[in-house]
């Protein structure tokens, strides 16, 4: 989802400043939620610890590659949402991709605003998502397949369809921009295949280490119905 150099340029890239400034308030929106309904100001900050180190992980370790106008990350953004919430989950893409570009991708910092945006917005609407179809009394460790799916379909549909807006925005609807857009759409059909698969997984060791886990480290709601 790291949108390649140039294909979002010159006066063009100012919009990407708007729409990340809009994607921190969504940020900030659900890191005030977890403070206040889910563990306060030491579970947001120790959650978002964690899930930097994991997006940074996710993004240099897991397998990646480039196709067409952007590269294919196993993100896993739904799973983030399910073991920490919304707000650390959010902080953590923020956080992780800003360390990736940093320390490993200088060429993609002119790009953060392009991409934390990307990141940001199919996490919120993942969390308003579940809200819908999760019943609230039903602990995440319960969820089953095709709620799983959904939340990750949200997830890497979102990031598909935000890569093709920028796509098309920076170079039109050319030909060659269309078969590039295109394979990348595809490709990411991988991780969404993938992605509930390892969310089930995450989900049953979770279930299994419940009690022996304590403290403010995981979400609420992963082993408890909604307060």
């Amino acid at each position: 989802m790291h949108i390649e150099p140039g294909i979002v340029d010159g006066a063009k890239i100012a919009l990407s400043y708007a729409t990340a400034v809009a994607s921190f308030g969504l940020a900030a929106k659900m890191a005030v939620d977890t403070v206040r309904q889910d563990g306060g100001a030491a579970a947001l900050a120790l959650r978002s610890v964690v899930t930097m180190a994991l997006v940074f992980c996710f993004f240099e370790v897991l397998p990646h590659y480039p196709v067409g106008v952007s590269e294919v990350h196993f993100i896993l953004g739904a799973t983030l949402y399910l073991i920490f919430g919304a707000g650390p989950a959010a902080i953590g893409l923020a956080g992780g991709l800003l360390l990736q570009g940093v320390l490993f991708a200088p060429a993609d910092l002119p790009q953060y605003a392009i991409n934390v945006t990307t990141l940001i917005v199919p996490l919120w609407a993942v969390s308003l998502l579940a809200k819908r179809i999760i019943p609230a009394q039903t602990p995440y460790v319960e969820v089953k397949y095709w709620q799983a799916l959904a939340l990750s379909t949200a997830y890497q549909g979102g990031v598909v369809a935000w890569v093709a807006f920028w796509a098309f925005y920076g170079q039109g609807f050319g030909a060659e921009n269309l078969v590039s857009v295109g394979s990348f759409g595809v490709a990411y059909m991988t991780v969404i295949i993938l992605e509930p698969l390892a969310d089930l997984a995450i989900l049953a060791i979770a279930k299994t280490v419940a009690p022996h886990i304590k403290g403010p480290m995981l979400y609420n709601r992963l082993y408890h119905a909604a307060s």
